[in-house]
Order: C-alpha cells, then sequence, then structure tokens
C-alpha cells in the first residue's frame, strides 16, 4: 500500500491502487562485506568434475537448551580462481545424555594432493570418537585419544587408496595431511567447561561479548608478542607428544570461536576492523546464513578458504 493513502477511506485507497499498479519487488542481493581494500571480484570458477562434494560454501547452526551453535566454511578467492576445491572443513553435534556439544575444525594442508578429504576425514572421526567417550559416564575425556583416531582414519583412507598395502607415513601425509582442533563444551551448573585440542596452526579463541575482545586460548603466530611468523605446520596424521590442548570455563558473556588461518590471520589480536566486525556480529547467535555471508568478507591479499565455528552458552532465562 501507498504510504501516502494509509489513512485514506477505502474507496480512494482502492482507486490509488488501480491508477498506479504494482509490480513485486525483489530484496537488494547481498553484497559482499569489504573490510578495508577488497580483493578483486569476480565469478567464482567451478572445482575440478570430481570434487563435487566439497561446496564452495557451507553452513550450519542449531541451539539446545543451553548452548547456541553456528559454523560456516567458505572457499577462498585464490582456490576460487584456480579451480580448486575448498580444503577447510568443520562438524559439529549434539550428544544426547549429556546435552554437550562436539567439534571438529580441519584446514587440508596445500601441498596433499587429496587434503580436502583428510580435512572433512578427520572432523568426522574426531566427531565419532567424541560421541563414544561421552558414552563412557564418569570417564575423562582423552583428547590424544581422539587426535589418534583421527590420524587412523586418515591412514585407513591411505590403505584403501593403495589397495590394501598398509602404507608409509609419509604416503599418508602427502594425501591427507591436515590440521585439526577437536573438543567439546558441556553444559555445568556452573557454566560449560570447553576442552579442546589442535595439532597443526588452525586457533581457538573466546570472545568477551560485553567488551569486544579476543583472547586466544592457543599462542598464536599473528598476535602483537609475535615478532617471527612461521608458516611451518606440522599436521596429521602426525600427533605430537605431548599433544597441545587446554580447558576453559564459558562465563555467560563469552562465546568460544574455533577457526582456520583463513579466519585467524586477518583476524590478527582482534583490536583490527575485523575483530571489530565479528565482535559486534557474534554478540549473538546470527542466522546461519548471515554468519557464512560475514564470513566471507573481502579484505585485500586475504584469499585462503576460511571457517569458523563458534558456540554461545545461554542463560537461565534462555537469551544470549
Amino acid at each position: 500500500m501507498n504510504p501516502e493513502n494509509a489513512l485514506a477511506p477505502a474507496g480512494t485507497q482502492k482507486a490509488s491502487a488501480q491508477a498506479h499498479p504494482t509490480h513485486p519487488t525483489h530484496p537488494a542481493p547481498w553484497h559482499r562485506i569489504v573490510i578495508g581494500t577488497p580483493g578483486p571480484e569476480f565469478e567464482a570458477l567451478p572445482p575440478g568434475q570430481y570434487d563435487f562434494d566439497f561446496p564452495d560454501t557451507e553452513c550450519d547452526g542449531w541451539s539446545t537448551t543451553e548452548l547456541a551453535m553456528r559454523f560456516a566454511s567458505v572457499r577462498g578467492a585464490k582456490h576460487r580462481y584456480y579451480r580448486q576445491p575448498r580444503q577447510d572443513a568443520a562438524r559439529a553435534a549434539v550428544h544426547t545424555a549429556t546435552g554437550s556439544i562436539v567439534f571438529a575444525v580441519a584446514d587440508g594442508v596445500s601441498s596433499a594432493s587429496s587434503s580436502e578429504q583428510g580435512a572433512v576425514a578427520a572432523c568426522q572421526a574426531a566427531l565419532d570418537r567424541l560421541l563414544h567417550l561421552l558414552d563412557q559416564p564418569g570417564e575423562p575425556i582423552d583428547l590424544r585419544d581422539v587426535a589418534c583416531h583421527a590420524a587412523d582414519r586418515l591412514r585407513e583412507l591411505t590403505r584403501w587408496r593403495l589397495g590394501g598395502r598398509d602404507p608409509e607415513f609419509s604416503e599418508v601425509a602427502g594425501l591427507y595431511a591436515t590440521t585439526l582442533v577437536a573438543g567439546v563444551v558441556r553444559p555445568q551448573p556452573v557454566g560449560p567447561l570447553v576442552e579442546l585440542c589442535r595439532i597443526g596452526d588452525s586457533g581457538a579463541w573466546t570472545l568477551d561479548r560485553s567488551r569486544g575482545q579476543f583472547l586466544p586460548l592457543f599462542p598464536t603466530k599473528t598476535g602483537s608478542d609475535v615478532l617471527l611468523v612461521s608458516s611451518t605446520v606440522t599436521p596429521l596424521p602426525h600427533v605430537p607428544d605431548p599433544l597441545e590442548q587446554t580447558s576453559r570455563r564459558l562465563s555467560s558473556h563469552e562465546a568460544l570461536l574455533i577457526g582456520t588461518d583463513g579466519f585467524a590471520d586477518p583476524l590478527g589480536d582482534g583490536d583490527g576492523q575485523v575483530g571489530s566486525l565479528f565482535a559486534r556480529h557474534l554478540a549473538h547467535p546470527p542466522p546461519p546464513l548471515w554468519f557464512a555471508h560475514l564470513l566471507d568478507f573481502s579484505r585485500e591479499t586475504f584469499d585462503d578458504d576460511r571457517t569458523l565455528l563458534t558456540i554461545w552458552p545461554t542463560t537461565p532465562e534462555g537469551q544470549w
């Protein structure tokens, strides 16, 4: 209805509608969010013909009575231009009996020929093992066991690829090498307990939603205290000893973030434009599609795949 006629008598409203027929309108498309100087814009090229299981973008989101989860994984500009598949992956699931959320985020190493498959397989294996361990009431979560289970899955894939022959370590790494961050968020009366481990250079943070501040849970390669950035990554199938792992309790005003370096590198220490954007939009769980749109921001030189998984605790009133 024409807003100028909103208070007009019904007869004049009808006459106006007949005199000025309306046409269906379409909402404007979501243009990419630009941060600073944008990267080049182009229509993404399809990945190779056998990479149809690795879509350009995927996202998911849902909530339990105590926790909310969102994740998205987007193909970077470099892979979109050179017809390569997205090599990041993320998975999350609920353990029904405890209400816990198990999660895994992986970044396939570009030097491995099938790292996109390795990333997905590592995430699936980690979730399988975490759910199994949560089925054992009273037992602690052995994150090293989770990491070893993921490494074993990569070896099984390689053995199948080689026709049943036991693979050398270098053969597994040459096909499926991937980073991995995996863990669980367990609701508890005193606040959700986070337990997680990582292999490689993917990252984890808490976001203080009241202050907009990011706190890294593992050492970073881009923080203000880092003098020399290293590109060395020791990924799965290697499982270091000791395994890098941590735990902490989430307060009601915090969120847990898990991300690959495609997110971590532009985030830096969180006090720049990227940190400001995500602190603002992640103060509450956004719709999953918007979460993915947010992650697919354009910024010059940052052209890697990006994956981010975020978990928020709820209050007793069911609010975030």
